[in-house]
């Protein structure tokens, strides 16, 4: 009766399911973890490629994203990179100019010129003089002669300029002295016939020039024992053809050339061009003649 009365009070189990997880996933879920914390340690890691890769970004976008954004000059590098080669030598000239301790060591610095890059050059000033001739009328005329003197006297002087450094003592192979020799004859050959006679006296002393030169190489280069090499070079037939356009002027140039290839009988060959020494066809107007 009392047991009835007073019955005992029943306790109901949570299901399985409530219950705390297993143990068993314990194992698991601490290896994950294990996983995932040194995945973290290698990305974080100073050394990781990862982390390598995003500080390289991080720099680049910083070096694009300036905090001071503000007007400067440009740095001497990116200065010179919109300077033309014309404008660039006019500086370095300038600078010269002002202060001359500087110009052994700019010419120090500044490649040595080769019969190429000296014959490119002269060939422009060359291409300038034809340029400045006016279309149409009389080419040898007055008036053609004021157009073109001026581009004219730039190819004479830079002709005049570079003729030494291709000179002995200053060149020492015979071989590169012809070779410049060779062309910048054939571009006096070019230069214009102007209809007064006083308008040709540059090319006159073009020729005097020239043929100096020519004396010069080759009593060098005979007197270093050259005289086969100047034979089986063709440099006594070539010049002999330049003395040939030239009407005579370089006459004493084929004379020594011959004397240094030992022929006794170098006056034959001048016969053959009429025995025409160099002629000024001055028609008395002294003119002086440039010193190379």
């Amino acid at each position: 009766m009392n047991a009835l009365i007073n019955p005992q009070p029943f306790h109901f189990r949570e299901p399985a399911s409530r219950l705390s997880p297993p143990r068993f996933g314990g194992k698991k879920r601490k290896a994950d973890e294990d996983d995932d914390s040194e995945d973290h340690q290698m990305v974080s890691s100073p050394s990781s490629p990862n982390m390598l890769s995003r500080q390289a970004a991080s720099h680049r976008i910083n070096k694009r994203q300036r905090s001071d954004v503000t007007g400067r000059p440009l740095p001497l590098a990116r200065l010179l990179e919109t300077v033309d080669s014309n404008t660039l030598k006019a500086i370095l000239q300038t600078i010269c100019d002002r202060h001359p301790e500087l110009l052994e060591e700019v010419s120090s610095l500044a490649p040595r010129p080769t019969v190429i890059s000296a014959l490119s050059t002269l060939n422009n000033y060359e291409a300038a003089v034809r340029a400045a001739f006016p279309y149409g009328g009389n080419s040898g005329a007055d008036y053609a002669f004021n157009r073109v003197k001026t581009a004219l006297n730039d190819l004479l002087d830079a002709l005049s300029d570079y003729t030494p450094h291709f000179l002995p003592p200053n060149e020492s192979q015979s071989t590169t002295s012809l070779t410049f020799l060779d062309d910048a004859t054939n571009i006096i050959h070019r230069l214009p016939n102007w209809d007064n006679p006083v308008h040709n006296h540059s090319k006159n002393m073009a020729y005097e020039e020239i043929t100096k030169a020519w004396v010069l190489v080759v009593q060098e280069a005979a007197k270093r024992g050259a005289g086969i090499q100047l034979e089986y070079g063709g440099w006594g037939s070539k010049l002999a053809r330049h003395v040939e356009q030239s009407e005579g002027r370089m006459q004493m140039a084929l004379i020594q050339m011959r004397q240094a290839l030992g022929y006794s009988d170098y006056g034959k060959e001048v016969n053959k061009l009429g025995g025409r020494g160099f002629n000024m066809h001055s028609s008395g107007v002294q003119v002086p003649v440039r010193s190379w």
